[in-house]
């Protein structure tokens, strides 16, 4: 059974920086929403202590995590150039390709835990 391919970082953010951030996510919700019509969610939420944010994106697939990642690597940069610090954890849910593997561990960087739960057992996606 195929199902989703569910991404989730979890990026802690530089000191100070959670007002920044709030203005930095919308423009690149808008962009993402006009360059990739093959994602079907993408959604940032921050922690109570305004510390920390995670990242959770539904794609039909793990091409389109690929697409993904090759669209918005210039504003990733960015993002970490300016509002986060590093990220914390890396979940997958969906069988990534080794391409998908080896950007993920490039962009967060060594050491930063990384699971992937490759089976999916049941469940929908609306569309």
């Amino acid at each position: 059974m195929s199902g989703p391919f569910i991404f989730i970082a979890t990026n802690r953010l530089r000191p100070g920086k959670l007002d920044d951030e709030r203005g930095r996510v919308p423009a690149l919700v808008d962009f993402i929403e006009a360059n990739e019509p093959q994602l079907i969610a993408f959604n940032e939420y921050v922690n109570e202590e305004g510390t920390e944010v995670a990242v959770v994106q539904v794609h039909r697939n793990a091409d389109s995590m690929a697409f993904h990642m090759e669209v918005v690597a210039e504003r990733a940069a960015a993002a970490y150039a300016e509002t986060v610090d590093a990220t914390t954890a890396i979940q997958v849910f969906g069988t990534p390709s080794n391409a998908v593997v080896e950007m993920l561990r490039r962009q967060a960087g060594a050491g930063v835990p990384l699971s992937v739960k490759p089976h999916h057992l049941g469940g929908f996606t609306r569309p």
